[in-house]
């Protein structure tokens, strides 16, 4: 959610628009979000602060923050030139976070939600932006237990950042598609590919599908209308699924699940880079880009927090059914150029299925969800009977935020 906001309300937004003008495009960070468990029963527990002080002096004091719950752990790739840098920085981070917590005998989990610890149990971190939260928000704070992915990328330009974040509102359904990990919370097999987005983005205020916005004057017409009336007190209560940063000149996408899986991790942020690159450069070039209603797009996001990839979504502009991995493809494809010209080209792709699909298959399957979450932890600790392993994440090589 972000630290407390320093700066009048207007000294931000001044800030802000001046550093869009002399922001830099392309460049991107990527936050990604954990859960602290307690390595026998895999449940979540208020250990946040260990971490942190554990971090001190080491290549992750800079990195490492505090998200809400003393069960959860942030770490950020910080600013990177190119994706490539960005891809190697989110390894980097996951090895050292994983370092300390083997120092502090816990595990870490990387799913939307946590599959059973109750919401009643988690502390809320002792900070003033944390404590003001719980005082405005109360029970609709204290149920968010998530765990996310964002990805900020470098805007130039105030205008074309808000006209850039207006354009991504048609494409969050299909990242939180392809994201998808989270079908498990409060005990319950929920049948949704994203309980993530479903508690987030239909509980918070100023949250989900924002509205468009054509220029900056028109955005900050309504960040000042919600300061002046109190409905807000810092940037960051503008909780949308992208929204325009009033501290860093980048456009952040914040649809995204949590990745148990490092390549998926990397994949995942690939597309948001590149996709908003490349609605930049059409926005450049005069390209028409989709411009839906709100209503329209709402029926895809419902699709994709319901069925993930595994759907089908509406042609918005033909009012078509198609399958969902069909729409990523297709998007994949229109955004590869600018991916290739990036870098990202090599980590752009569609899983065979992603998270959410293959944790349900093993629950079809028979596993309960201790096992299933013991699996996204540990993967490589987890053996059939007959000594084959059992992950179900992914291939044996692949890397995980445990291994």
């Amino acid at each position: 959610m972000g630290d407390a906001q320093r700066l009048t309300p207007d000294e931000q937004i001044r800030f802000a628009r001046t550093s869009y003008e002399s922001g830099q495009d392309f460049t991107l960070a990527v936050e990604e979000e954990f859960a602290i468990l307690d390595p026998e029963t895999l449940g979540l527990v208020n250990r946040f602060e260990e971490l942190q002080a554990a971090a001190r002096g080491g290549p992750l004091e800079e990195h490492i923050v505090g998200e809400l719950i003393a069960s959860e752990v942030e770490v950020r790739t910080g600013r990177c030139e190119a994706f490539a840098e960005a891809a190697a920085r989110i390894g980097d981070r996951r090895r050292q976070l994983s370092a300390l917590a083997d120092g502090l005998g816990v595990e870490l989990g990387a799913s939307g939600t946590h599959p059973w610890s109750p919401w009643q149990e988690q502390r809320i971190i002792d900070t003033p932006h944390y404590r003001r939260n719980d005082e405005i928000l109360r029970y609709v704070v204290w149920r968010n237990n998530s765990f996310g992915l964002h990805v900020h990328v470098g805007i130039r330009g105030a205008d074309r950042a808000v006209r850039v974040c207006s354009a991504l509102r048609n494409y969050l359904p299909e990242l939180l598609a392809l994201s998808a990990s989270s079908p498990f919370v409060e005990g319950v097999f929920t049948h949704l590919h994203s309980a993530r987005t479903q508690i987030f983005t239909r509980m918070f205020p100023r949250c989900g599908v924002p509205d468009a916005f054509s220029s900056w004057d028109e955005y900050e017409r309504y960040v000042r209308f919600l300061y002046e009336t109190q409905s807000i007190e810092e940037h960051t209560q503008l909780w949308w699924s992208v929204r325009p940063h009033l501290a860093f000149p980048t456009v952040e996408i914040r649809i995204c699940d949590a990745q148990p899986d490092l390549e998926e991790s990397r994949s995942l942020a690939a597309l948001a880079y590149s996709l908003t690159a490349r609605i930049a450069r059409a926005l450049d070039e005069g390209e028409p880009l989709p411009d839906h209603p709100h209503r329209l797009i709402e029926e895809n996001f419902w699709r994709a927090i319901r069925y993930g990839l595994a759907g089908e979504f509406i042609d918005l502009s033909s009012g078509l059914v198609r399958p969902t991995r069909t729409a990523l493809e297709e998007l994949c494809e229109w955004v590869r150029p600018v991916a290739r010209e990036l870098g990202a080209d090599p980590w752009l792709k569609v899983p065979d299925a992603n998270s959410a699909e293959r944790q349900m298959a093993h629950q079809a399957e028979g596993a309960t969800m201790e096992e299933i979450y013991a699996e996204l932890v540990r993967p490589k600790a987890i053996a059939s009977q007959d000594g084959r392993q059992r992950s179900f994440e992914s291939d044996s090589d692949r890397e995980r935020i445990g291994g």
